[in-house]
């Protein structure tokens, strides 16, 4: 019996690094814009939100599914992550992705490879005080998919903030010639913002998780009313964490969206970010206020 990988697809499903650069000469000669969205897998519609920017935005749209190693610690979830890649593939296909580049480890990290990208200043805080070798895998990974794929556009979605802003200064530190957009958070209709990892969460768990979109909606309110105490904000934020009953608060913060450099009193723009744990999940958040 064929799998659904042997079927006839309407999405060409890429898995060698060969291949795909194979394609990608061919689409630049055609003269081809390619708009790149980068994934781990477990399609949600936050990532399909990505994809469908793709789509719309470009000639051409590559998604890639690739769990990376690279950017796990050894205490964190690699072994456990979600892998629904046959429903992953009838996504993509619905939304009108035409590539999908699906390649294994030994693909990207083939023997003796040894090079790792030593990420920008601004990973060292927040994420990276708490996940101190997540952005190298991160940036490492990236890089060789923008090289790969030389796309024009790489589509990256605000849930994860200071991802993209490591990226942003990657691609402009070593001059990649790739654009970066960012797409909106995608959330539930109670607010939960979409992740892959809200598989892991119970019923209980679930609702102990609406606690970082609904702090996140009170610092806003109180900071469009005029509150410009930056410990009282980030004390009432902890504090409705706790209350709510999340396990463990990574942090609760407000910074400057540029720098995620505090400042007190709040200035605008500013930016609200969350990281805590419901259960053994680890979910992240965040709010721009301008």
């Amino acid at each position: 019996m064929n799998t659904y990988w042997e079927d006839e697809l309407a999405i060409e499903i890429i898995k060698t690094c060969d291949e795909l650069e194979r394609l990608v000469s061919g689409l630049k000669s055609d003269g081809k814009t390619i708009g790149v969205v980068p994934t781990m897998g477990a399609l949600h519609e936050g990532h399909l939100s990505l994809a469908r920017a793709a789509v719309s935005q470009t000639d051409i749209a590559i998604a890639t599914i690739f769990l990376n190693p690279t950017q796990f610690a050894p205490n964190e979830d690699l072994t456990t992550y979600p892998e629904p890649i046959e429903a992953d593939i009838a996504k993509l296909e619905d939304v009108g992705v035409p590539y999908l580049f699906a390649p294994s480890n030994d693909e990207m990290y083939p023997p003796g490879f040894s090079t790792s990208v030593v990420p920008p200043k601004i990973s060292k805080r927040l994420e990276g005080e708490f996940r101190p070798t997540h952005f190298a895998g991160v940036a490492t990974v990236v890089l060789k998919l923008l090289n790969l794929t030389q796309a024009d556009i790489g589509f990256f979605g605000q849930k994860d903030f200071q991802q993209v802003m490591v990226i942003k200064r990657m691609i402009a530190d070593l001059n990649v010639p790739t654009e970066i957009r960012v797409c909106p958070i995608v959330r539930e209709s109670d607010g939960l913002a979409l992740s892959s990892r809200n598989v892991y969460l119970s019923k209980k768990e679930r609702e102990i998780a609406l606690s970082l979109s609904r702090t996140l909606d009170h610092v806003e309110k109180q900071i469009r009313s005029g509150l410009r105490d930056g410990f009282e904000a980030i004390t009432e934020m902890r504090q409705m964490l706790i209350d709510a009953g999340v396990d463990s608060i990574d942090y609760a913060i407000l910074a400057h969206p540029n720098t995620l450099e505090t400042n007190d009193p709040i200035e605008l723009p500013v930016v609200a970010l969350i990281a805590a744990f419901v259960g053994k999940t680890r979910l992240i958040d965040n709010r721009v206020i301008n």
